[in-house]
């Protein structure tokens, strides 16, 4: 039975693999984009610290997607 359903609608489930990696891809190249503006926005930030600066881009290259969600909530959106 599962082969006579996988032949019908073979176009099907190849599409919608096809559109779960895009959709997966496009996720990831999103989040690394998130991810480089947000160090990039600290870095050129005037109203942190120097020391302040650091701290946030060690968050950021570390905590890496997480950090760039909690560099964005705390300090960009104030």
């Amino acid at each position: 039975m599962f082969e006579m359903m996988m032949q019908n609608n073979s176009g099907l489930w190849v599409f919608l693999i096809f559109a779960l990696m895009f959709v997966f891809f496009a996720v990831i190249i999103w989040t690394f984009v998130f991810w480089i503006w947000m160090i990039i926005d600290c870095a050129k930030r005037k109203g942190l610290s120097d020391s302040e600066r650091i701290a946030w881009i060690l968050v950021l290259v570390f905590l890496q997607v997480l950090g760039a969600a909690i560099y964005y909530f705390a300090v960009k959106r104030k």
